[in-house]
């Protein structure tokens, strides 16, 4: 097991706390994927969870997101209690998150796939009313596809978009709901340097709306994106604190930039 060897002052200090992780596990039969974890993500903050490869980090998110129930510890959403909630009941509770794997209809327009994410913005009764009666959620849908650069792409079936503007796309749908944490799962992956360039402008322009909690590969579009990083291997938390304190940590360099 590799040991923290940094401590630091919490997340976002004198900043409310959105998310709060603690000592959250998960054992897969002989095998403890996530073992421990603890961090909190500051309101309106960007929190960047790094690592490599089989580190725990998206076995994390399922956690945090409902996916899996965990074995041990608990997720706190603005202080309440929200751990092993289903996705829907996270979803109205105000977490919202994308996928690693683009999770897309590809087979329906980019505004349908928009209008269909922000359809619980409208009464539940708005359900059995013809689309046209969805203004709200049709009004959502238009202001994101002008945020996101794809209102030129509407009508397009969201499976003819390149991958950048699919990935770009996701994380609009993700945000349809009007969440107030946000969980984005390596969203600039397979990505052009142009494409990362454009998507992490639209991840920092985020923050102050909403908490962004994120997991990326990309070492420098994180360091130049995050309040504040944890650093995950072998399922542990090794280390957290703001970019520069975290990359010039030891323990951190061992484990996740291959030299100490």
């Amino acid at each position: 097991m590799i040991a923290s060897s940094l401590k630091t002052a919490a997340a976002g200090a004198g900043v409310a706390c959105a998310l709060g992780v603690r000592d959250l596990s998960v054992n897969f039969g002989g095998l403890q994927a996530v073992a421990g974890v603890g961090f909190d993500a500051a309101a309106g903050r960007i929190t960047s969870v790094i690592g490599p490869n089989g580190a725990g980090k998206s076995t994390l998110f399922n956690l945090i997101s409902g996916a899996i129930r965990p074995t041990g510890g608990r997720v706190t959403l603005d202080g309440a209690d929200v751990t092993g909630r289903s996705p829907d009941r996270l979803l109205a509770a105000g977490l919202s998150r994308s996928f690693q794997i683009t999770n897309l209809f590809f087979e329906l327009p980019v505004l349908e796939n928009l209008r269909i994410a922000a359809q619980v913005l409208e009464r539940p009764w708005y359900a059995l009313r013809p689309v046209g009666h969805s203004r709200r959620a049709l009004a959502k849908a238009d202001a994101l596809l002008e945020r996101f650069g794809l209102s030129a792409k509407a009508r397009e079936l969201a499976g003819n978009l390149s991958h950048g503007e699919q990935r770009r796309l996701e994380i609009a749908v993700a945000l349809a709901a009007e969440p107030r944490v946000l969980l984005l799962d390596e969203p600039t992956q397979g990505m052009s340097h142009g494409d990362t360039a454009d998507t992490g402008a639209l991840i920092r322009s985020l923050a102050g709306e909403l908490t962004v909690l994120l997991i990326e590969h990309d070492i420098g579009l994180v360091m130049s994106l995050s309040d504040h990083v944890v650093v995950m291997a072998q399922g542990r938390k090794i280390a957290e604190g703001p970019p520069a304190v975290v990359r010039a940590d030891p323990a951190v360099q061992a484990a996740y930039f291959g030299h100490g």
